[in-house]
């Protein structure tokens, strides 16, 4: 078999995020982010799992995520939509039970118009700049919004991977501004926001990449592992080069084995001069570039050559990857390619 094997521990997802709900506290609800199809690894199998440790809101990037994942979920659980109220989305809206966020007044507009008495959440800008309503849009609309009742207020925090960031703290100041005193659920806490401690967490915490094996949850427990198989190893002279480009040449001789996933299975071409795979605990260094579906590699300190090598695996996480390739895990989790062979271990 030519294609790699993705193997997803659903156990490992619903551990993680036990762990993230014991941080956030008995009084705050722990939810679950499980957008970008569940960051890559199939949003409709995380949330079954997680729904069945407990979880009852769940939010996703864009309506369209929202309806598959209500399919998973049941009837009950909250979907919260971070896009909120699009043009276009109102039928789906209505069809799947689902929360916009609401974003900018024209949303609360259309939102209250073509949506009436159905439920929805404020999302908040408090400094990131990205989603949510500005400090003025939120003072003119607090009152009726308020009175309509949304079902969560919350906003996001923009370095909450590094807690001693001062906009965290600047970031926190706006959003009790803006909510104290506001008598509906808000949140606030993302993965990141947990770590920063109970002044975060507020009603509702929404934990994502550390549900998935992601920093910055140090402790979280593994949830992927990535297989690829050996296609054929080759003796490669000195002054000989390997790949595209000649930019890796051998100064001695050197076996290098050819795998199969490059950068069409999500495997980016800068993780290339810094990346390892993995036989076993042993490291192996890649050499010359990644290419769309094959990555070289030196094995010659193995005693023998494995019929598969690991890049994700216990001794290398998707952030070890990334900082290979001067990115973050987020990218090479939510990357990971269709021609995987996938095997998911655990859940219900």
């Amino acid at each position: 078999m030519g294609a790699a094997h993705l193997t997803i521990d659903l156990d490992a997802v619903a551990a993680n995020w036990r762990a993230l709900d014991a941080m956030s506290g008995e009084h705050t609800e722990t939810g679950a982010v499980v957008k970008a199809d569940g960051y890559g690894l199939d949003a409709n199998r995380v949330a079954r799992v997680l729904a069945a440790e407990g979880v009852r809101s769940f939010f996703v990037a864009q309506a369209e995520e929202g309806a598959e994942v209500r399919g998973a979920v049941g009837p009950e659980a909250d979907i919260y939509v971070f896009s909120g109220h699009m043009a276009h989305d109102t039928d789906l809206l209505k069809a799947s039970n689902l929360i916009p966020m609401l974003n900018a007044p024209e949303q609360v507009v259309r939102h209250f118009k073509e949506a009436p008495g159905r439920p929805f959440g404020v999302q908040l800008d408090t400094g990131m700049n990205r989603l949510g309503m500005e400090r003025s849009d939120w003072d003119a609309l607090r009152g009726e919004l308020m009175e309509a009742g949304p079902r969560l207020v919350m906003s996001h925090l923009a370095c909450a991977d590094e807690p001693a960031h001062a906009m965290n703290h600047l970031q926190l100041q706006a959003f009790r501004e803006m909510t104290d005193g506001v008598a509906h659920r808000r949140s606030f806490a993302a993965t990141g926001g947990i770590l920063l401690g109970p002044e975060y967490h507020f009603e509702v915490t929404r934990p994502g990449i550390g549900l998935y094996g992601g920093q910055p949850f140090a402790d979280a427990a593994p949830v992927v592992r990535l297989s690829i198989p050996v296609i054929q190893t080759r003796m490669v002279r000195p002054f000989e080069t390997v790949g595209y480009g000649n930019t890796w040449e051998a100064t001695v001789e050197t076996e290098v084995a050819t795998i199969s996933a490059g950068y069409a299975d999500g495997l980016i071409r800068a993780i290339g001069p810094n990346a390892r795979v993995f036989a076993g605990d042993t490291p192996c260094p890649v050499v010359g570039r990644v290419s769309m579906d094959l990555i070289t590699v030196d094995v010659s300190h193995l005693g023998a050559t494995p019929e598969t090598l690991d890049i994700l695996c216990p001794a290398q996480s998707v952030d070890d990857v990334a900082d290979a390739a001067g990115t973050i895990g987020y990218e090479i989790l939510t990357s990971l390619g269709p021609r995987y062979h996938r095997t998911y271990e655990g859940g219900a």
